[in-house]
């Protein structure tokens, strides 16, 4: 299956963040991918007050995203922010457009490298995978990507390949921490891993303020062996590739990390 990283900048206006969402969906559907996935926030860019401007799945961004989605015939991942208790909101991935209509809440909260996420996105607690045309693909967003765990649960889930969203923060060594991460997780899931972050926003002369993630670029597909196939450099871009099932059962049978396990004595 073709598949599209929309590698961008958000910025605080989720108006005008669907423009972005619009002209990489339709990019990506010239280019003939079938699932087209945006960074975590593309809804608003972190570094912006989220409460004020979360809104509901049935909301007005969230149905802009699925009208978007109708007109290019094809499923769109995405970051947005929904309404949570206490004030909160949950970092969400809403995944919609043709036999598709899902959310997922980012399960691990960036608590960490001078940042608390916590303090203003409440945790989610499911395990969510979408079905697109026969493959299954599982839902993770940015810090989810130090937790082995969750890509394996993924793999025991029947998906093939994982869609990770990010807004990757910056600082010494993190584009290392990325790749190895992003890397380590295919191959200790045999999976699939599609990972987009948000573009890092100095590419087109935006300073960053604070310790808010937001972005390095480097977006990167990565098979079930852990080679990376395809990746992006540090500005705003599309990828396009090709994700071939076959090769998942054929890793398995080779490296069989899933099927060597001894979960018992984790417990």
């Amino acid at each position: 299956m073709r598949i599209a990283l929309s590698q961008l900048v958000s910025g605080p206006d989720p108006a005008k963040n669907l423009e972005l969402i619009e002209d990489g969906a339709r990019r990506a559907v010239e280019a003939g991918a079938r699932v087209v996935v945006f960074p975590e926030a593309s809804m608003a860019c972190f570094g912006t007050p989220l409460a004020p401007l979360a809104e509901p799945l049935d909301g007005a961004w969230a149905d802009a995203v699925r009208a978007i989605a109708r007109a290019a015939d094809t499923v769109i991942v995405t970051g947005m922010f929904t309404p949570a208790s206490g004030g909160r909101v949950a970092n969400t991935l809403l995944a919609t457009g043709p036999g598709v209509e899902e959310s997922y809440d980012k399960i691990h909260l960036y608590d960490a490298f001078g940042y608390a996420e916590s303090d203003a996105v409440a945790a989610g607690s499911r395990i969510v995978t979408i079905d697109v045309e026969g493959i299954r693909f599982g839902l993770a967003t940015c810090y989810d990507v130090r937790f082995p765990e969750l890509f394996r649960a993924h793999a025991d889930a029947g998906a093939v390949a994982a869609l990770l969203a990010a807004s990757w923060g910056a600082g010494p060594g993190k584009l290392d921490q990325w790749d190895l991460l992003v890397r380590a997780r295919a191959l200790d899931a045999t999976l699939w891993v599609a990972a987009v972050g948000q573009a890092d926003p100095a590419t087109l002369g935006t300073v960053a303020a604070g310790a808010a993630p937001t972005g390095i670029g480097h977006s990167r597909v990565v098979g079930p062996d852990g080679t990376v196939r395809h990746a992006l450099g540090a500005e705003p871009a599309l990828l396009v590739a090709d994700v071939d099932p076959s090769e998942v059962p054929a890793v398995r049978k080779k490296t069989s990390v899933l099927a060597n396990r001894r979960p018992e004595l984790w417990r």
